[in-house]
């Protein structure tokens, strides 16, 4: 935090997640006896995506269908200093792409407007973006069930410009208990 506001940059904690519409948790009522019955499209989709959150509330993501590989972290990189006026910290867990050649490069070609730091293994109740994804799911799958890949994007894209919106929601994802080390950190 102190080397961030020594060179004016802003941190982003960023997360993939991939969201399917088979991940439904529902809750109904039947009469006694008879069990409830939910209809699910059984031909399953899956959408994926990759966002990046800082503690004043800035957000950024990116929707995608395959898997996340170099190419796609990169252009998520590229995108992320396009659109902001400081130097970026961004900070990612330690999914072996993250650590890949082509990323390592592009990073070397960028370092005076990015860096990229890596959180412990294992760890992601650190990363407060795993707090947005959980809101993510829950907020795709109320309401109107998605069935295919774009009623999903459509869904993920409808949450995160809202979210981009509103700040202090995005602020609120710092305030987890798990998190209370960023707080030491100011």
């Amino acid at each position: 935090m102190k080397r961030a506001n020594a060179e004016n940059a802003i941190i982003y904690w960023a997360d993939e997640t991939g969201v399917s519409n088979c991940e439904i948790v529902e809750r109904g009522f039947s009469p006694k006896g008879r069990p409830p019955v939910l209809p699910v499209e059984t031909k399953r989709q899956r959408v994926n995506m990759i966002s990046a959150i800082s503690s004043q509330g800035s957000v950024r993501f990116m929707v995608y269908q395959d898997s996340m590989n170099q190419q796609r972290l990169i252009r998520f990189m590229e995108r992320l200093i396009r659109t902001s006026e400081q130097k970026v910290f961004l900070i990612l867990d330690n999914l072996k792409v993250h650590h890949g050649k082509l990323a390592a490069a592009w990073l070397e070609k960028n370092k005076e407007k990015i860096e990229v730091f890596f959180l412990p293994p294992y760890a992601p109740e650190y990363n407060p973006d795993e707090y947005l994804n959980h809101a993510l799911k829950i907020s795709v799958h109320s309401g109107q069930l998605p069935y295919t890949t774009e009623d999903i994007s459509h869904k993920i894209q409808s949450f995160m410009r809202r979210l981009q919106h509103h700040p202090s929601v995005v602020s609120s994802f710092f305030l987890h208990p798990s998190l209370s080390y960023l707080l030491l950190q100011k």
